[in-house]
């Protein structure tokens, strides 16, 4: 038996401890907004917070995660002081604001690493989020949105209306 904390829900499952933590969320959990993109760790879709760090799901095992804090973009507006008075993560809000989706497929990923960023460093550079979101692709092209939405986040995480 593996016991996990999902989205601050304390779940007792009983997987081969090398499934990837991916299919634990989507099939056992049904939290199926953690998309599967190549299933190797090269796109992106699949990152989930551990411990507050962002990580591939699909390449992470069940086993290697047990007793840890793990968030999902369905958890994510409850993991702490950024979110706004409508009860979206700020990165939420921005990513609204920013018009940034388009098929949406790399969104929860783009989202979970953007608001990774933000609690390390709450006045990000291009620089800084260029290398947070590295590896994160989005077919669609919508760095130049997602960018900005990342900054539009950072200020209202800051208190500075943008």
């Amino acid at each position: 038996m593996i016991r996990l904390t999902v989205n601050g829900t304390v779940w007792t499952i009983d997987p081969p401890p090398d499934m990837p933590l991916l299919w634990v969320v989507r099939e056992t959990l049904g939290l199926t907004g953690t998309k599967c993109g190549c299933g190797m760790a090269l796109c992106g879709a699949c990152t989930v917070h551990v411990e507050g760090q962002p990580t591939r799901s699909c390449v992470t095992p069940v086993g290697s995660v047990a007793d840890k804090a793990i968030v999902t973009i369905e958890g994510l507006a409850g993991t702490g002081s950024v979110v706004s008075a409508g009860g979206l993560h700020v990165v939420q809000q921005a990513w609204i604001a920013e018009e940034v989706p388009q098929c949406g497929y790399c969104q929860s990923g783009q989202l979970m690493a953007a608001a990774a960023l933000l609690a390390a460093n709450p006045s990000p550079t291009d620089a800084d989020i260029d290398a947070a979101l590295s590896g994160h692709i989005c077919r669609c092209g919508t760095y130049q949105r997602i960018r900005a939405a990342v900054h539009r986040a950072a200020a209202l995480a800051r208190g500075v209306a943008r």
